[in-house]
């Protein structure tokens, strides 16, 4: 399988913004391991400005541009330093692609991202692609690394992708607030019904919540992508995912 794991803030990080060094560290042993079973990965990693606040002592994400574009210039580096150094425990190779708008909106920009993607994968090499919020401010401004995941699996022509974050999946109320709530286990149809679910909020570090996911479930199912949210809290349950199996919600690819 070509599989697209995208990893929220909340997922890499404690609250403080520092890296949660436990769960990257199975996360990446995780993933090698699947890596090694023949599938390819794409990572979509967030957690540069977290990151980069928490190595500045910043606990809270600031409202101005120019902390959060330097935020990211530190954590980049921590990033790609920390993901580079525990795959290559695993004897496997990364390589950072920092993606802005143009990919998108420019015809040949977005054949140069194909052409690079498509060539890191037959190298075996495991692309970590974030947003590169240090010199554009758009994507700080929307903030969502999730419909970017989405964006990069259609173009990979993947096969699955999966939203790690910090919830179980879709459920039919707050389940923080409403003990009732039940998951939702597959899901379709996006109808405004399940949009109607969506809440806004996301951590106080990150900017994800259940409306970006859905955007990025319906680019996927649209273009052809199976796509699941599931808990990144235990790393391990990727390989329950690709089995079908797991705790999560899973969006049915249009085909």
């Amino acid at each position: 399988m070509r599989i697209v794991i995208k990893v929220g803030t909340s997922t890499l990080a404690h609250p403080t913004g520092l890296l949660n060094i436990k769960r990257v560290e199975q996360m990446c042993k995780v993933i090698s391991d699947l890596k090694n079973a023949g599938h390819e990965i794409v990572l979509v990693s967030s957690g540069a400005i977290g990151m980069g606040l928490g190595k500045i002592g910043i606990t809270k994400r600031p409202g101005d541009i120019s902390t959060l574009q330097a935020a990211a210039a530190i954590g980049q580096c921590e990033l790609m330093y920390t993901y580079d150094k525990l795959f290559s425990e695993y004897n496997h190779t990364v390589a950072q692609i920092l993606m802005t708008g143009a990919f998108v909106a420019i015809e040949d920009y977005g054949k140069n991202l194909n052409n690079t993607l498509f060539r890191l994968l037959e190298l075996g090499v495991i692309p970590i692609v974030n947003e590169n919020d240090t010199v554009t401010t758009d994507e700080i401004v929307i903030g969502d690394n999730d419909t970017l995941g989405a964006i990069i699996a259609e173009r990979v022509r993947a096969d699955l992708l999966v939203i790690l974050s910090d919830i179980d999946g879709l459920y039919t109320a707050n389940p923080a607030k409403d003990p009732t709530a039940e998951r939702i286990e597959i899901i379709e149809e996006i109808t405004e019904e399940i949009e109607a679910l969506a809440g806004d909020a996301g951590s106080k570090l990150g900017t994800g919540g259940m409306v970006t996911k859905l955007k990025a479930a319906r680019i996927a199912t649209e273009s052809g992508v199976n796509m699941v949210i599931a808990n990144g809290k235990d790393p391990s349950i990727l390989y329950d995912i690709i089995d079908g199996k797991g705790t999560c919600t899973r969006f049915v690819a249009k085909r």
